[in-house]
């Protein structure tokens, strides 16, 4: 029985995707690195770490070179991020998030970011939500399963009962690896191991998407 439903943050509540290619592809002319958007495409859903080694191409840093340079960029894109408001929630966003309340299931953002915790306020939905777990948890990052397993043990609840939506290959390869079952937004060459695949949260329900789950998986049911 789904008791929770655990969003990532990035390209399903929200799209900072942009500013993370521009903050990235800004670093990389620092460096005097070509980036593209086809290249940014790898970073999605990965850790900013895992983010700056696919952006160094191999190229050699130590440590605290690795770390002035994460920070550099995290700059550049707080930088852009400052410009979001509550109109850049994504549409149906806000509307599951208050379905849920009304249906008593919990609510839960789960993201790699360090940034989750700025970009909530700005985009106004920390009322909407029960909790955060995020890459500030020092917990290994997807796709590993440890931010999903956070907000399971935050919320009392066994893996089983929490459903991910994810826009990420590696997000769902995490919910998997906690014990969970996944809802991938986006196209099906991405995300196409999740339980579910839905362009996106526009023009859905809770209740239409644990329908179409229990379908799929006939041992399945809602809360």
């Amino acid at each position: 029985m789904i008791r929770a439903f655990l969003f990532d943050l990035d390209g399903v509540l929200t799209d900072t995707s942009e500013f993370h290619f521009l903050a990235w592809k800004r670093l990389g002319e620092d460096l005097q690195i070509p980036f593209n958007r086809e290249q940014n495409e790898a970073l999605r859903g990965v850790s900013r770490r895992e983010s700056l080694a696919l952006l160094l191409q191999g190229k050699t840093v130590t440590e605290e070179e690795a770390q002035q340079l994460m920070e550099r960029k995290n700059r550049y894109y707080v930088d852009y991020i400052k410009k979001l408001t509550p109109a850049n929630v994504l549409p149906g966003s806000r509307e599951i998030l208050i379905e849920l309340a009304s249906m008593g299931l919990k609510r839960m953002i789960v993201s790699a970011s360090k940034n989750a915790a700025l970009v909530i306020k700005l985009l106004q939905i920390g009322d909407l939500i029960d909790g955060v777990v995020d890459g500030s948890s020092q917990a290994r990052s997807k796709p590993a399963p440890d931010l999903f397993l956070l907000a399971a043990k935050a919320l009392d609840l066994d893996p089983k009962f929490c459903l991910v939506l994810e826009d990420a290959a590696a997000g769902i390869e995490a919910a998997h690896a906690a014990g969970m079952l996944a809802v991938g937004l986006g196209p099906v060459e991405r995300v196409g191991a999740a339980e579910l695949v839905i362009p996106s949260l526009e023009g859905q329900s809770a209740i239409s998407i644990l329908k179409r789950l229990d379908k799929k998986k006939s041992t399945y049911t809602w809360a």
